[in-house]
This record gives C-alpha cells, sequence and structure tokens, in this order.
C-alpha cells in the first residue's frame, strides 16, 4: 500500500521535477554566458557609473568620498553599488604594473561586478523561496514556481550585468520581507538581533538607489492592520527601526541636501508637479503606435509611451543595451533583425502579464499571514507611484529614456513572488489547472530565452 502511494506520489511530481531540472540547467547556462559576453561598458550610462567607481576608489583606502556633479552625472546616486568595484580596482592597482591603471583595471573590476551581482541575484531568488514556503507552512527548500516566475522577467537578467544599484535593492529587499515575517511570527517582540538586522536592510535599501526608499512606506502603512494586542509592540519596534535608519543614511543625504539643495537630486532640473508636464500619448498610448508592440517593439518606436515601453523592456529590450545593440541606430548591431522575435516576445509575454495582474488582486483575499500580503500590495502601489511621480517631476521628452523596466525590477519582483504564491495556492486547490499554467509558462520562458541573452 506504501509503495503504491509513493509510486502515485512519484508519478504526479514527474513534471514538476522535469521541469525544475531544465530550469536549473537553462537558468545556469544564461548566467554564465552573459557574465562571459556582457560588458559593463554597454550598460545604462555606463561611462558615469564608471566614473563614479573611479572616483570612489581613486581615495581608498585612506578615505571614503563621494563624488560631485563635475565629477559623474550619476552623482545622486547612493554609494553601496560602488563600493565592491572601488575595492576590486583597489586591489588590482596593487597588483599590476600598468601605466594606465584605471584603464587596466575596468575589466577586472567589471567582470568581478557581474559575477558579485549575480550571486546577489541567486541569493535573492532563495530567499525569495523561503519567504514562500513560509507563508504557506511548507518545509521544502526548493519552490519551483519562485524559481520559474522570477526567472522569466527578461529584465534581471540585463540589471544583474550592469555597475547598478537595482541588485542590491533585490537583495536587501528579499531580507526585509523574510525579517518582517520572522518579526511578525514573534508579535513584533524586541529582539535586538531583529532590529538590528531590520534596521540595516531597511538602510541599505536607502543607500542602494533611491528607489529603494519607496519600498518603507508600507510598514508605516500597515500599523493599521495590526491587531490590537500588538499595534504597540509593532509602534515601537519600527519606531527604533526608522531611528536606526535615519543614522545610517544620514550622512549621505545630508550630502545631498547641502551641496544640491535636495535630499532626491536627479541629474535634470526638476518641473513642478502638472500632470500636463507628460503628454496624453505618454499616460495612454498613441493607437497607430501599439501595432509595433507585437512587431518590432524597439527603440523609436513608442516614444515617451509609459505602458509600451515598460512592457517591452520588461519581456524584451526595448532600448537596445543587451540582447541588441542600439546605441547607434546606423551602425548598431541586430536591431534589423531582432524586432520580430521581440514582438513574439511582447505577445507570447502577455499570458504571464495578465497571471502577474491576476496574482495581484489575489494578495487582499488571503487569510493567513494577511499583513504580509497587505505590505506586498501597498508596496507594489507605492513603488508604481512614486515612479510616476518622478516621470512626471522629470520629463524626458520626446524620448522618455527614463522609463526602463530596471528601475522598477522590486516592483516586479514582488509581482513575481505574489505570482508564485499565487501558483502554490492554485496547486493545492486546482492541481490540473496549475499544471497546465506551469507547462505554458514554461514555454513561455523557452521561447523568451533569446531575449534573456547577451547578443553583444
Amino acid at each position: 500500500m506504501n509503495k503504491f502511494k509513493n509510486l502515485k506520489f512519484l508519478e504526479q511530481n514527474i513534471l514538476e521535477k522535469i521541469i525544475q531540472g531544465y530550469l536549473i540547467f537553462t537558468v545556469t547556462f544564461i548566467l554564465i554566458y552573459n557574465l562571459i559576453n556582457y560588458d559593463v561598458l554597454y550598460g545604462y550610462d555606463a561611462e558615469a557609473h564608471l566614473s563614479y567607481v573611479n572616483y570612489v576608489a581613486m581615495y581608498l583606502p585612506q578615505e571614503f568620498r563621494l563624488p560631485l556633479k563635475n565629477d559623474t552625472y550619476e552623482f545622486f546616486n547612493p554609494p553601496i553599488a560602488y563600493i565592491f568595484p572601488a575595492l576590486i580596482q583597489v586591489l588590482c592597482r596593487n597588483f599590476s604594473m600598468s601605466e594606465n591603471l584605471v584603464e587596466y583595471c575596468q575589466p577586472v573590476y567589471g567582470k568581478a561586478t557581474q559575477v558579485f551581482q549575480t550571486i546577489l541575484y541567486l541569493t535573492s531568488i532563495f530567499i525569495f523561496m523561503k519567504i514562500a514556503n513560509i507563508l504557506q507552512n511548507k518545509k521544502n527548500f526548493f519552490n519551483l514556481n519562485v524559481f520559474l516566475t522570477i526567472s522569466l522577467l527578461t529584465v534581471n537578467y540585463r540589471t544583474i550585468n550592469m555597475i547598478r544599484g537595482e541588485p542590491y535593492i533585490l537583495f536587501f529587499m528579499s531580507l526585509l520581507i523574510l525579517y518582517l515575517i520572522k518579526v511578525y511570527k514573534t508579535d513584533f517582540q524586541l529582539s535586538v538581533k531583529n532590529l538590528l538586522i531590520f534596521s540595516f536592510c531597511v538602510g541599505l535599501l536607502g543607500l542602494s538607489r533611491q528607489w529603494g526608499l519607496l519600498l518603507l512606506p508600507s510598514l508605516a502603512l500597515i500599523i493599521i492592520f495590526v491587531s490590537d494586542k500588538k499595534r504597540k509592540n509593532y509602534f515601537i519596534f519600527m519606531l527604533i527601526v526608522f531611528l536606526i535608519f535615519i543614522i545610517i543614511i544620514s550622512p549621505f543625504y545630508f550630502h545631498l541636501f547641502q551641496n544640491y539643495g535636495s535630499v532626491t537630486s536627479f541629474n535634470m532640473e526638476p518641473s513642478k508637479f502638472d500632470f500636463r508636464n507628460q503628454p496624453l500619448s505618454f499616460y495612454i498610448p498613441i493607437s497607430g503606435s501599439l501595432s509595433a508592440l507585437f512587431d518590432e517593439p524597439i527603440r523609436g518606436n513608442f516614444d515617451n509611451q509609459l505602458l509600451p515601453i515598460l512592457y517591452s523592456d520588461l519581456w524584451g529590450d526595448y532600448w537596445g543595451y543587451f540582447s541588441f545593440t542600439s546605441k547607434s541606430l546606423d551602425t548598431g548591431r541586430n536591431q534589423m533583425l531582432i524586432g520580430n522575435y521581440l514582438g513574439r516576445v511582447n505577445l507570447l509575454s502577455i499570458f504571464p502579464t495578465v497571471l502577474l495582474i491576476v496574482a495581484f488582486s489575489k494578495l487582499g483575499k488571503y487569510k493567513e499571514n494577511q499583513l504580509i500580503y497587505k505590505y506586498f500590495k501597498y508596496t507594489i502601489y507605492f513603488t508604481f507611484f512614486g515612479y510616476l511621480w518622478f516621470l512626471i517631476k522629470y520629463p524626458s521628452i520626446p524620448s522618455g529614456d527614463t522609463i526602463k523596466s530596471t528601475y522598477m525590477l522590486q516592483l516586479f519582483n514582488l509581482l513575481g513572488l505574489s505570482l508564485a504564491i499565487y501558483l502554490d495556492k492554485l496547486k493545492q486547490n486546482k492541481k490540473s489547472i496549475y499544471k497546465v499554467y506551469l507547462v505554458i509558462l514554461t514555454i513561455v520562458f523557452s521561447h523568451n530565452l533569446s531575449a534573456m541573452l547577451s547578443h553583444f
């Protein structure tokens, strides 16, 4: 009887085992392939990010200095993403006899940073797996649904191979959620360990990129959903976290305020907030150009149109900094060949997009661990509308080149985690539908594979 049950269990799970093995092999291939073939020089505003690294490294190890506007136009970024490459450059120049140490060491710290950020990315996925398993009382280590939904997001592979702060946001966000669950399970008791880890996660989010600050308002908002018995503990816990957070981030943001008059400085002059700063086509896509969404979704076809660009940049490579070259449309490589393929990528990605929206709509309906799901829901709102505020305050007309899915990595991965939880619940209640979804998502992943690989 036990043998029969075991055999039946194996038959039910063989599809998942096959997909799991396929995904692990393929994602490993993607990550290694991109590490070999992609150079940080091709990334968004690469020269400015490299100048930031070189400036920081120039004064290490004697002192730590932040660059000013004259040193790099990425001066407004917090320093976390630049510390590791700067330290590698310091090591490199101590072992090199080259006459031009900066030029010689750039490929060294560039590749080392890509490896380090890839490790951060994989660690984030495993933390997401742990989060999903804890929320659903599972004791498994590997969560197939988390691995699949996060691996589907093409934008992840592009971002982790550039010198940027978003991979750090993803990592600290995963730790923040994990420890939010832990303190929630202990009724927000004041533990020194949990307080320090939580506070440093919050502080380091603010020092990764300014987008990281958009993950924090929900921590204050969800206090209204905390039960009366736990509300006082929650308030005291978060008050201490906030005080430590202020101590951690103050030096950098005071530096911005002192030098540029604002803690949210940017390399463009802000406009007064007015929805009219952006044309109507920014909010409502132009119908005539929407045919390109499934035909040729590459740079120039959706000038300054928010949703078509974000969608095309999430699943494909709208701006052409990864799967094809479009820095110069006259001499760039592959953009004339890849347009139709990226159109098919967008077409097939309708299915996972719909599932992401469905999963988001379900967040408020889960009864267990409701506070955590409220945090997911409101953080997605704050992140999207915070980003929209930025795009209205700093309009980039006519191209809309500040509309990049990389900037919203936290939002898309939080949606991916929400979808994984939805699929886990679907597996418990409607296993046949779950298997169909699993197969379709794997087919979409397989079709989109070439968009996840750098063709530089």
